[in-house]
């Protein structure tokens, strides 16, 4: 049997198509240290990544943080995510994979748990004019695995979900991209490694350990 194709490729974006972390460390810690509270190491910010900021913000303050604290953490995040993207880069082939997937006609759109405001930045800034269609959170768009911002990509791209890949790095996109009918691509280069999958009882239905493997996917 010939392996499936698609004309529709659908991005997560951090752990993704960009390596974010080094800014989110950066971010996250200047926040704690704003409200007087203990850092984080990489490690324990890099387990917090992938439910979206707010969530990322409430798991890196105290368990005991008020409610309070936690509107001020965000606050701050809100107002100064803008100037944390100078170590922020695509990975390794995603700019080439971008360019080939659109000149064999393909569609390609961002779908992110990131909020809608960075997503449009750091795309802007990292892979300019690389995905037709690009969605973050935002009071319209859901968190994944809520598949909103899958359809509604899918909408915009004029396309199906039968003619549609999702690729992420996390468990969470796996979930989003079945609750959307989509097919389901794990990378291996991003922030969760095999094991993830297998822990949460998420099965992708390919994984790759390289951007131009999904090529092989392309209608």
């Amino acid at each position: 049997m010939s392996q499936r194709t698609f004309d529709t490729f659908i991005f997560d974006l951090d752990g993704t198509l960009l390596d974010t972390v080094p800014d989110l460390v950066l971010l996250t810690n200047w926040v704690l240290e704003q409200v007087d509270c203990p850092t984080r190491t990489p490690e324990e910010i890099l387990s917090f990544v992938g439910g979206g900021v707010r969530r990322l913000i409430y798991l890196a303050l105290p368990d005991d943080a008020s409610p309070e604290l936690q509107e001020r953490a965000m606050d701050l995040w809100n107002a100064h995510f803008h100037e944390y993207y100078h170590h922020t880069k695509p990975y390794s082939g995603i700019p080439e994979l971008l360019d080939q997937l659109r000149e064999r006609g393909c569609g390609v759109g961002v779908v992110s748990n990131k909020l809608q405001a960075g997503v449009d930045q750091i795309m802007s800034i990292c892979l300019p004019e690389k995905a037709s269609v690009m969605y973050g959170e935002s009071a319209l768009i859901p968190r994944k695995p809520d598949p909103t911002g899958l359809q509604q990509a899918m909408k915009m791209l004029k396309t199906a979900p039968e003619d549609t890949v999702y690729v992420g790095d996390s468990p969470g996109d796996i979930k989003a991209a079945r609750n959307a009918g989509t097919y389901a691509v794990a990378v291996l280069w991003g922030y969760h490694p095999k094991e993830d999958f297998a822990e949460q009882d998420v099965e992708p239905d390919m994984y790759v350990e390289r951007p131009e493997q999904l090529l092989s996917l392309a209608r």
